[in-house]
């Protein structure tokens, strides 16, 4: 049960923090994100949903796969896990709540370090946890060029 609970815990806490960043972004994605100049390659609103969900599945499982470890590094993991997530929603309120695309450029490099960072240090160790930060990366990849155009072009 417990194994199960580490698993499943993890995907809360990270539904809960998307949750949570989309209080305070809430007014932004009506009032100001829709007036912006936005690339071509910007996806309709009704993906962002979708593929948070399985973002934050993925991330979670992610985790919980190393909390059911019993890796030496499980707390350096853990640690890291933390970063990326405080970065995560920190992204959304630079970005939206302040309606700041230079402070949220730069809270998303750093972001995509941090999850870069996480995959290559879990990889040797932790395989399955690094797999499953994959798309995440990619996505991340893909709104700081979102996140890019629109800081240049607006």
């Amino acid at each position: 049960m417990k194994r199960l609970l580490n698993l499943l815990l993890p995907v809360v806490v990270c539904f809960m923090v998307g949750f949570t960043a989309s209080y305070f972004q809430s007014d932004a994605i009506e009032s100001w994100y829709p007036y912006l100049n936005k690339p071509a390659l910007t996806p309709p609103n009704a993906v962002f949903p979708i593929a948070w969900g399985i973002i934050y599945v993925c991330m979670g499982i992610s985790i919980g796969l190393i909390l059911n470890s019993k890796d030496k590094k499980k707390n350096f993991f853990l640690l890291l896990f933390g970063i990326q997530l405080f970065l995560n929603f920190l992204w959304s309120l630079s970005f939206f709540y302040l309606q700041n695309p230079l402070l949220g450029l730069i809270n998303i490099v750093l972001l995509d370090l941090a999850v870069l960072y996480y995959i290559l240090k879990t990889y040797p160790t932790q395989k399955a946890s690094a797999l499953l930060f994959i798309p995440y990366a990619l996505w991340l990849f893909f709104a700081t060029y979102l996140n890019a155009y629109i800081l240049v072009y607006n």
